[in-house]
């Protein structure tokens, strides 16, 4: 029988605070918050036990959402191992690689970055200067020296409550090939602090409320510390797909081929040309990064519903292209309630539902640790198996 594994990540799609959150984080649920605040309609994602495995981690079922007797596919929900809520934590757990010491942090709102590193990027990408130098959201700095940066040809480089390091520059008068070049000597220079992403942010426009970010972000991570699931299916001689922002989470580590997606539309488009491509032994890992960028840390609560429901809409397109022998996991890396005060993450813990043919429909409760979901692939693959998860099927 052909054996095929996929992954599918609804980035910042939490279903309720973890017991060990910050108590800023304490209460939080992202998906509970959104039933409650707009008439959510998700009937596929419910069918595969999406409100049961809710019940579970929070003790509530979502406003508005049905409460099901019979499901399609094994649900559950898990608690993340790793120290931190943030995007690389959360992916190379669920591939079986917990982060279980904390990244740096640039953790000053004002003069976030130390003098000496921004003298030495200066100096080593051979600019006239850098601007920003303080934690903002993405879009509001754009406003705010969008116009500046235009003029004087100086990034922005800016953080927040994430490990990141972000650069920001027009993709037209400054070149997106020359963004790559800095954000590789910052990625260098930023090493000694362990911060885990440096982020390419390029815009367009050619004025403060014309500026937009393009689709051409790019992620320099910190490569994964030990072998992952990624590894062990690339070494089995088959294919690891990755789509959307997976290959940079990974810096490629164990990834053969690439499908880029900046947006849900695109990432679900990829989903099912790899869907179509993948043969027995191969995994598809695909992230939707646009919960988390254009609605969690936005608080656009709306937004995050409607995405919600164009996701659930279109599910049924991948379901049923399955063949015998699939299985598919549908989870989140963290939460993002965006109900929640300011823009960060919040620590949660994620949905797990497991379906495919021939996939008993069952309840496997609580998953001490994302990695279960990893190591469940590894057995279902016949791979290596991991140095961190127990299988759930």
């Amino acid at each position: 029988m052909s054996k095929r594994a996929f992954i599918i990540v609804l980035d910042s799609f939490g279903i309720g605070s973890s017991e060990d959150a910050s108590p800023e984080d304490q209460g939080a649920n992202t998906l509970l918050h959104i039933a409650e605040n707009s008439m959510l309609h998700i009937p596929n994602l419910c069918a595969l036990g999406l409100n049961e495995a809710l019940k579970q981690s929070s003790g509530s079922y979502a406003n508005g959402l049905p409460e099901l007797e019979e499901f399609s596919g094994a649900y559950g929900y898990a608690v993340e191992k790793s120290v931190a809520k943030d995007t690389p934590s959360g992916h190379w757990e669920m591939a079986g690689l917990p982060v279980t010491d904390d990244w740096g942090y640039f953790s000053s709102p004002e003069n976030s970055f130390p003098k000496t590193l921004l003298d030495d990027f200066i100096r080593r990408a051979d600019l006239p200067g850098v601007l920003g130098n303080c934690h903002a959201s993405g879009t509001e700095i754009l406003v705010a020296l969008g116009e500046e940066h235009l003029k004087t040809g100086k990034p922005i480089v800016y953080a927040s409550a994430d490990s990141v390091f972000q650069i920001a520059v027009h993709e037209m008068s400054f070149g997106l090939k020359r963004l790559y070049e800095i954000c590789e000597i910052a990625r260098k220079l930023v090493d000694p602090y362990r911060i885990a992403r440096v982020i390419a942010r390029p815009f367009l426009g050619d004025a403060a409320q014309t500026f937009i970010r393009t689709g051409n972000r790019k992620d320099f991570a910190i490569p994964p510390y030990a072998a992952t699931l990624l590894d062990h299916v690339k070494e089995s001689q088959h294919d690891v797909f990755a789509i959307g922002k997976i290959s940079d989470i990974f810096s490629e580590q164990g990834i053969t081929k690439k499908i880029k997606a900046a947006t849900n539309v695109e990432s679900f488009a990829g989903l099912l040309q790899a869907q179509k491509e993948a043969k027995s032994g191969d995994l598809v890992f695909a992230n939707f990064n646009d919960f988390d960028t254009l609605f969690g840390h936005r608080r656009n609560v709306a937004g995050y519903a409607r995405a919600l429901e164009m996701f659930d809409k279109r599910l049924p397109e991948f379901i049923a292209n399955m063949q015998e022998g699939d299985l598919a996991i549908i989870t989140a890396d963290h939460g993002c309630d965006p109900t929640w005060p300011g823009s960060d993450h919040t620590r949660e813990h994620v949905p797990v539902l497991a379906f495919g043919p021939g996939i008993a429909a069952k309840s496997i409760d609580r998953r001490n640790g994302f990695s279960d979901m990893g190591q469940t692939i590894a057995q279902h693959l016949n791979v290596k198996l991991l140095a961190h998860g127990v299988g759930f099927l």
